[in-house]
């Protein structure tokens, strides 16, 4: 069982969780939550005990010094952390941590009986996937949702993929069957430049956030963040006849592919969180 600190009733929370792994193309998913969690000055109130759910040979544990120069042993687990954001009329939960090696069925269900214990109302889980997608156009995201009316109200397509799943997926299933509202992100990353980090998919993932939400987050250096990563990858394609040949190809597959009314409800979105920023700034 995860034994979470003493805390006041948290305010309608809403739990945002990310897990390290096959779920975690380019770091792209779980560097939200660590975005988060450094912006909203988020506190750290529980811990998986690791010692069920990690094989030790596949995830190591990390030796170092702390701050006092003694020599610590890091365990590889899951966290809880909470925040209060200054901008947002409830509190969050943070879940930071690494996807289990075993007993995925415990794992999930000590993890959502610890949100419970904590009062959440609506469980969000981030994942990026590789995909056949040009860096130079916005990074896809794909979002599913356990009940109607979030559907309609996100205007998610109802997911048709079949085939393996991580711990993102298991979670999304244990809160349907559960009867807790959750919803799943998903970012595309271009695949042909798959080292972290991806900043421009960890700000996609924050978009979609902000329209969940319906609020605007802090993004600090990110979009500049995404800007540079985007001009280094041109410079890589520049470098090299044959990548730059296969992204030309994947925007001509893209542009063509791409619904004229598709791309005006993005423009449209991200107008739309612009304003909002912009009102939240006033």
């Amino acid at each position: 069982m995860i034994e979470i600190d003493d805390l006041p009733d948290l305010v309608n929370p809403v739990v945002i969780a990310a897990f390290e792994g096959w779920n975690d193309a380019a770091d792209a998913a779980s560097s939200v939550v660590d975005h988060l969690i450094r912006e909203w000055g988020a506190t750290t109130v529980g811990a998986m005990d690791p010692e069920d759910f990690y094989d030790f040979q596949v995830n190591r544990p990390h030796v170092g010094s702390d701050d006092r120069g003694h020599r610590r042993i890091t365990w590889p687990s899951t966290q809880i952390s909470v925040a209060s954001p200054p901008d947002l009329d409830r509190d969050v939960i943070l879940v930071r941590g690494i996807e289990p090696n075993m007993r995925w069925r415990q794992f999930t269900a000590e993890l959502l009986a610890a949100c419970d214990d904590l009062g959440a109302e609506l469980v969000i889980t981030l994942g990026a996937l590789l995909a056949d997608t040009p860096h130079t156009r916005p990074i896809p995201v794909t979002g599913s949702a356990t009940e109607p009316d979030l559907v309609d109200r996100l205007r998610l397509e109802p997911s048709t993929y079949e085939g393996p799943t991580g711990i993102v997926g298991v979670v999304q299933d244990a809160c349907q069957r559960l009867d807790v509202p959750a919803v799943s992100y998903w970012a595309a990353v271009p695949h042909y430049v798959a080292q972290p980090p991806c900043p421009k998919a960890t700000l996609a993932l924050l978009g979609c956030l902000e329209d969940l939400l319906e609020t605007s987050l802090p993004l600090a250096d990110l979009v500049e963040d995404a800007k540079a990563w985007e001009r280094g990858v041109d410079e890589l394609a520049r470098e090299d006849d044959e990548i730059a040949e296969y992204v030309k190809a994947l925007e001509e597959t893209r542009d063509t592919t791409e619904l004229p009314e598709a791309s005006g409800e993005a423009i449209a979105r991200e107008f739309e969180r612009y304003l909002k920023r912009k009102e939240d700034e006033v």
